[in-house]
């Protein structure tokens, strides 16, 4: 992939379009001016291409998965095919799916690895729009409908409200953020949602993807959006594997509570009404923020996240991100907190979803237990534990068939998944008993 991103940057934007649409060519000869892939040397081997990896180097990344060894092409004679169809054409129509397949795989990746380019000094290196055949499918992406790399795929609906950039600065570094006022703001205390996003995506993507902007007109909130930087980490993941930035005051953390009390100072905001969320490196963030500032955030939402202090560096991180647990550091009083994760999920195991709402569900009284399915979409069960008063304290959505991704979300935006419960309205909901 390195090499690709680096020969296509090296060619120039228009080189490197003419070189994908020729692959597409290729790869959708219903399309006009087919191609036809080469005949089948003797003794072909079926192709097995590698998973690229769905994250960076760091944070949430996971290690770029090899090339299964090649297994041999099963013999024409014990294949069924069609009355007129030769051996020659099944291969060839086993071919061409292969070879679409990753494409499929690879192009997002590569597209949005380019894409950025641009943001990096190579200004005039802005790629277009593809129409990647069959990329809205999961096409082997577990859980990754619409999956368009580090941005969205498609530009946000257009909304009344303000979608204002800022950045804030302290002793730790400097963040940049978006913040989303709703159009029925007129400087009346309105509650604040705090939203972290995924590894490789911004806030543009995740709020396109999550549609919390859209959530917020409706339920007249304020919503910010703070920004990893690539200086921080490569791959946008929030660094919530490192021990400077499990404390209070030090570092990321002191950054985006810094943030949260900037949005505080210049809006009128509801302080009882302060939340905090995000997806998968974001999620975990989400859970030291809400650990770190209990006085801050009233409740905190995590999708597809880790548990406080589950890490203290990388190779500790990818072992908690299979469920693999060193000792645990104490996190103070339970917060209340709102949890979303796919039981299908190969990124970050479902078992840390377990661990959060165990560290999350003290001194509650009674559990109820509620399966459910969405029309046409994912069956989940839903798990509430009640405080005393009769109030969810912790509140657990296991999605069944689910993977990494952002449950209920647009697939305009990246790691979503449109067959799942709404996980945004979910946690709004949630949210709206804890204050």
């Amino acid at each position: 992939m390195r090499a690709a991103t680096k020969t296509l940057m090296g060619q120039g934007p228009k080189s490197a379009t003419k070189v994908i649409q020729d692959a597409l060519k290729v790869l959708t000869p219903h399309k006009g001016g087919a191609a036809h892939p080469p005949a089948a040397p003797a003794g072909a081997r079926e192709i097995t291409p590698p998973m690229p990896s769905l994250h960076g180097a760091q944070g949430f990344s996971q290690a770029r998965a090899g090339s299964a060894p090649p297994g041999p092409q099963p013999q024409a004679a014990s294949q069924p095919h069609a009355p007129g169809a030769s051996s020659h054409e099944q291969y060839v129509k086993s071919v061409v799916q292969d070879a679409t397949e990753a494409f499929n795989n690879l192009m997002p990746d590569l597209l949005a690895k380019l894409d950025r380019a641009g943001a990096n000094g190579h200004a005039a290196f802005k790629m277009p729009h593809f129409d990647i055949p069959g990329m809205n499918g999961m096409n082997g992406m577990s859980g990754m409908n619409g999956m368009q790399g580090g941005g969205a795929s498609s530009p946000a609906e257009a909304l009344p409200g303000k979608f204002t950039d800022g950045s804030f600065t302290n002793a730790a570094g400097t963040r940049t953020y978006k913040l989303y006022v709703p159009s029925s703001y007129t400087g009346q205390p309105m509650p604040l949602v705090v939203m972290l996003h995924g590894c490789t995506q911004d806030p543009d993507d995740f709020a396109t993807g999550t549609q919390m902007n859209v959530l917020a007109e409706e339920m007249q909130c304020l919503v910010v959006y703070p920004a990893q930087s690539m200086q921080a980490n490569s791959s946008r993941c929030w660094n919530w594997f490192n021990a400077v930035d499990q404390q209070r005051g030090q570092g990321e953390p002191s950054i985006i509570a810094g943030i949260t009390e900037t949005i505080m100072h210049n809006h009128a905001v509801d302080a009882s009404q302060v939340y905090v969320a995000g997806l998968s490196a974001g999620g975990a963030m989400a859970t030291i923020m809400g650990t770190l500032y209990p006085e801050l955030y009233a409740a905190v939402g995590v999708h597809s996240g880790l548990p406080f202090a589950s890490a203290h560096d990388l190779p500790s991180a990818l072992a908690a991100m299979k469920g693999n647990f060193g000792p645990q550091r104490a996190s103070g009083k339970s917060i209340p907190i709102i949890v979303f994760h796919g039981d299908k999920d190969t990124t970050v195991h479902p078992v840390n979803g377990d661990e959060l709402i165990k560290r999350g569900a003290h001194n509650v009284m009674q559990e109820i237990i509620e399966p459910g399915r969405v029309p046409d979409g994912h069956a989940y069960t839903r798990t509430v534990h009640q405080a005393v008063d009769g109030t969810p304290q912790a509140e657990q959505w296991l999605i069944h068939g689910a993977g990494h991704a952002w449950s209920g979300g647009s697939a305009r935006g990246s790691y979503t998944d449109g067959k799942g419960p709404d996980a945004s309205r979910e946690m709004m909901r949630f949210f709206q008993t804890k204050r």
